[in-house]
């Protein structure tokens, strides 16, 4: 018999470049749903599984912040599933006293409501002020002018207890910027993910915990032209909700340099059986590692602003074992359910190789 053991699996759908799958407010989750299901292990950071005021926990998803997934994927730092984490928040002083005040009130109703360890909160001793832009790309991303009293706040958070954080900012409102008005009507790129990745890489860099980032806005304006994929953001004051739901049950990041031997509930990467990245977004580091580690890489056609192809990284002369291809997600899950059966690839296309004799 076949085994169904899981087939531990990451799903990378970059920040800030706008693919059609993962651009957008949580408009991912249902093919991380999807991808999880086929794997029953299914390894993916925010980008995919924040949906402003949507979220959708599930026990076989493993949300970790990019740069985590990063040395994870390097072999340098394994994960440990956990039954919770008591996350901290870090408020940025830029925040308005209401604004402030709405993003309490989530933790308190995620406290209330949903049954998470949450807390305590510390404010910054003054405004973080964050800067946004875009690469030649068309990719966001931005800067953090006062990244010496992010990292102060939040160390404080850990030496209080928190064994995760949820970090809030005070970002540049943009509603009326040509840019902002595109992605709403999903033709352009989220202007402010690539800034919000730079804030959470950060954290996570000296902190070593499992930490990610909701945005500080003003309410937008009703649109009647709304694309679905952005309406996420659109129907709550704060996009807190999904980012404590997520790090409720973020893994521990566990040094492989701490670690004597290797304990059997620990993940690591080779564990991995699979890892599903959109095709023009190969040029990740985590990618990279899967690449130089003969993990099977399911190349997925998901249009974003970035073009590292599959051709331009020259993979094609790669096995055809290890480079798969995808249209969409529902074959992604296909790919991985053989996988996880054992079943030859080759043996699903037409026409079947014959067997190749050696001289």
């Amino acid at each position: 018999m076949p085994s169904t053991d899981p087939l531990p699996t990451l799903l990378i759908i970059p920040t800030g470049i706008g693919c059609d799958i993962g651009g957008y407010a949580g408009d991912a989750i249902p093919a991380a749903r999807l991808l999880a299901s086929a794997s029953e292990c299914l390894i993916t950071h925010p980008n995919v599984m924040n949906g402003g005021s949507l979220y959708w926990p599930d026990s076989r998803i493993q949300y970790i912040e990019g740069y985590s997934l990063n040395l994870f994927a390097a072999g340098e730092v394994f994960l440990k599933p956990v039954r919770k984490q008591k996350v901290g928040l870090l408020l940025d002083a830029g925040l308005e006293v209401d604004l402030k005040k709405r993003h309490l009130q989530v933790a308190d109703g995620c406290v209330a409501s949903l049954g998470l360890d949450i807390g305590p909160s510390i404010t910054t001793e003054r405004a973080i002020r964050i800067n946004l832009k875009k690469g030649l790309s068309g990719s966001s991303w931005g800067n953090i002018e006062e990244p010496d009293v992010l990292l102060r706040g939040a160390e404080k958070l850990k030496q209080a207890g928190s064994t995760a954080i949820a970090v809030i900012t005070r970002f540049p409102d943009d509603s009326d910027e040509l840019e902002t008005k595109l992605y709403r009507q999903g033709n352009g790129v989220d202007v402010i993910s690539g800034a919000e990745a730079i804030i959470s890489h950060f954290l996570v860099k000296h902190l070593m915990i499992p930490c990610a980032h909701a945005p500080g806005l003003a309410p937008l304006p009703v649109n009647y032209d709304l694309d679905p994929r952005t309406s996420g953001e659109e129907i709550g004051y704060t996009f807190l909700q999904s980012v404590l739901v997520g790090l409720s049950r973020a893994p521990d990041l566990i040094f492989k340099s701490a670690m004597k031997t290797t304990e059997k509930s620990l993940l690591t990467n080779s564990n991995l059986g699979a890892a599903v990245v959109p095709q023009g977004a190969l040029g990740g580091e985590a990618v990279l590692s899967c690449i130089e580690k003969f993990i099977p890489l399911i190349i997925v056609s998901n249009q974003g602003v970035l073009d590292v192809s599959s051709e331009k990284m020259r993979l094609d002369c790669l096995s055809r074992e290890h480079i798969l291809y995808a249209s969409n997600y529902l074959e992604a899950a296909g790919l991985i359910t053989a996988l996880r059966q054992g079943i030859n690839i080759k043996s699903l296309l037409r026409p079947v190789e014959g067997i190749k004799e050696l001289n």
